[in-house]
């Protein structure tokens, strides 16, 4: 039974990290603790030596630390051996690969881009290949998932993976090995000028990367002559708490406060802004939803608290707790809850949990409650209220940020028919077989991306086509003109974004896909319309 009471160990390892004077200092606290793991120690001994059938005594300890830190809070989480390396690839910002984005269409491994001087780039890998076999298994009609083409084609820096792939226009299969390599995740999706004076970032996640991506964003951007600027989280999960305190440093001035944390263990740690920021000066509004969360709710709500920028869209997830991660002994992953943060008025933003069911469910309900179309159906307690620190404007916490000009969700062209096309991922596939099909044309006929974007329309013909093949797809799919009318604009311009992409990247899928994106257009209209000089936000 030592391997058993090794294992148990792992439940109360966070309680003797660094030394005992991180210990509470209650004695009957410390035995109550030692008599709860002996406690425990008797249970898994019984188990073993009494229970009817032959017990797998790894998956109930690790069945026994995931019920502990779901009952602590929503975001403690025990993390396996095996699924480690995924949890940190968007914190870390990089994994080892071959450097693919890949769809799997009709059952097929179709490579989608190859990443510009990424591993299969460089030794002839094109996209719109079809991959039969990787390291000589067929991986073509067989029912492949995503994950497994990810654990087949990622590993170690610099082992080799074999694939064979069909290629337009030849008769036999092309061989090709790849050396894995170091292959970047990029947290800014997007960033370019809106127009003359307005520059956009799409920031997609917090991770060890951000910083210098956001700060090449901003260079470019201000290279360019902006005079406002438009951060985009909408439905940025968060990430590092450092890199949120880097981000929020290129808006806010002097020795600025970002955020704090206290826990019952840890004592109060601040976060302050010192660098010299890129956008220290000059309009700037960030785009929230609710499913910005975490890191986004710090940049966010200390530019709310300091008056120096305006936050745009529909209140924030409402996460306000602090995660530590542990590495346990056999190579598995906790990260525990050690710290509640708050922003720089004092606001602790954690949504209540405790119901967890209605925490899980706190984004239908919210939607049910009517809050995504109508900001008044909040009702928010007044003991949450806050003040900003300049301009003593109310603000609120206790459930994410409240937004200083809310935007409701538009709902006005999604007709069933449209519902159906996104959820079967039919917009998606006939995008995708649209420009394999036709690469080369239109590549000869549109010079650049801006030609494209100019010039290139679902016309009456290429719409023709797509009805055909969804038509194919299943009787629920058949031409609705009713309703096809009613999403006629988004339909024609998520496949024209979703084209863009596949032939060049993600950056010009957001300059494309943006013209339905209503917050994104609502801050347009605040800064056309003069409507932010009203809100009397600093400029420094």
């Amino acid at each position: 039974m030592n391997k058993i009471y090794l294992s148990l160990t792992l439940l109360i390892l966070p309680y003797f990290i660094k030394s005992q004077s991180q210990l509470p200092s209650n004695v009957n606290h410390v035995s109550d603790l030692r008599g709860s793991v002996y406690k425990m120690e008797e249970v898994f001994t019984y188990i073993d030596r009494m229970y009817v059938d032959t017990v797998d005594i790894k998956e109930i300890t690790e069945n026994a630390i995931v019920s502990t830190l779901e009952n602590l809070d929503p975001h403690s989480v025990y993390i396996s051996k095996e699924d480690v390396d995924d949890a940190n690839q968007q914190i870390d910002g990089s994994f080892f690969g071959v450097g693919i984005r890949f769809q799997i269409l009709k059952d097929t491994l179709m490579v989608v881009q190859t990443i510009p001087g990424g591993p299969s780039e460089k030794v002839g890998v094109q996209a719109g290949d079809r991959i039969i076999n990787i390291d000589e298994e067929l991986v073509a009609g067989v029912g492949l998932k995503n994950s497994q083409v990810r654990q087949k084609l990622m590993g170690e820096k610099d082992t080799k993976v074999n694939i064979q792939v069909e290629r337009a226009g030849k008769k036999k299969l092309l061989n090709f090995t790849i050396t894995r390599g170091k292959i970047p995740i990029h947290s800014v999706d997007s960033y370019y000028m809106v127009n003359n004076e307005t520059g956009y970032i799409k920031l997609s996640s917090f991770s060890r990367n951000t910083m210098e991506e956001v700060h090449e964003a901003l260079s470019v951007l201000v290279n360019k002559g902006m005079k406002n600027l438009v951060f985009d989280l909408q439905g940025n999960g968060g990430g590092l708490l450092y890199a949120a305190q880097r981000v929020a440093d290129e808006f806010l001035s002097d020795n600025k406060l970002i955020v704090y944390s206290e826990g019952k263990y840890q004592p109060r740690q601040e976060l302050k802004a010192g660098m010299p920021g890129k956008w220290e000066k000059g309009k700037l509004i960030v785009l929230t939803d609710e499913f910005s969360a975490s890191a986004s709710e710090i940049v966010s709500g200390a530019i709310q608290d300091w008056d120096r920028g305006l936050i745009i869209g529909r209140r924030t997830f409402g996460k306000g707790l602090v995660q530590r991660p542990i590495e346990l002994s056999d190579g598995s992953q906790m990260r525990l809850t050690i710290a509640r943060y708050y922003t720089p008025s004092g606001r602790f933003i954690q949504k209540p949990y405790d119901d967890f069911d209605a925490y899980r469910n706190d984004i239908v309900n919210r939607y049910e409650h009517g809050e995504f179309s109508n900001a008044d159906s909040i009702h928010l307690a007044d003991s949450l209220k806050y003040a900003t620190l300049l301009n003593k404007r109310s603000v609120y916490g206790g459930g994410g940020i409240m937004p200083d000009i809310f935007v409701p969700i538009d709902t006005t062209n999604v007709s069933d028919y449209f519902r159906k096309l996104v959820q079967g991922g039919h917009i998606n596939h006939y995008s995708l077989i649209y420009t394999n099909d036709n690469r080369n044309e239109l590549k000869s006929n549109f010079e650049n991306f801006n030609h494209f974007k100019k010039d290139f329309n679902c016309d009456e013909q290429f719409m023709k086509s797509f009805f055909k093949y969804v038509a194919k797809e299943g009787p629920e799919l058949e031409y609705n003109d009713e309703e096809y009318q009613e999403s006629k604009t988004i339909i024609k311009l998520q496949l024209k974004a979703l084209i863009a992409q596949n032939i060049y990247g993600y950056n010009e899928f957001y300059e494309i896909y943006n013209e339905t994106n209503e917050i994104l257009q609502r801050a347009l209209e605040v800064l056309k319309n003069n409507e932010f000089d009203k809100f009397n936000i600093q400029k420094k």
